[in-house]
């Protein structure tokens, strides 16, 4: 068999993979819908200067019945509002250049949610990852 043949096959298998976990019946799976908000950078600002980014996986947890599909196509507009945001009132925590404020985040997220696709859509905001451009502390006082 040829390679290109074995990849394409595993594509397939991987793809199908969740349906198939599913069962034969195709009924969907106990998990409640998440739209993810995959790699989203956000200033870390101290002083009023940029510290360092910190790059965030982000899932939206959708109520039960509501259709994915729609929400799908606002992705850009909550990062968009999580970006102004952050740049309006920054999720420093203090002492730390490396992480932020996933209280914050939340809250902002959240609010946005309500604005952009209504009320009780979005159950709860998870943050799954932070990464760091850098590693970096505050210097001590």
């Amino acid at each position: 068999m040829k390679r290109r043949d074995l990849i394409a096959a595993a594509a397939v298998t991987a793809a199908a993979g969740p349906a198939m976990a599913a069962g034969p019946g195709g009924g969907g799976s106990s998990e409640p819908p998440m739209l993810s908000l995959l790699s989203v950078g956000l200033p870390v600002i101290a002083e009023g200067r940029v510290r360092n980014y910190v790059f965030m996986t982000i899932r939206l947890h959708i109520a039960p019945n509501n259709d994915l599909a729609p929400l799908r196509l606002k992705e850009p507009y909550f990062r968009d509002e999580l970006v102004k945001a952050a740049h309006r009132t920054p999720f420093t925590v203090a002492g730390d250049y490396s992480r932020l404020d996933v209280a914050g985040i939340s809250r902002v997220l959240t609010a946005a949610a309500t604005r952009l696709v209504g009320r009780g859509v979005i159950t709860r905001v998870e943050v799954v990852s932070q990464l760091p451009r850098r590693r970096a502390r505050a210097p001590a006082a």
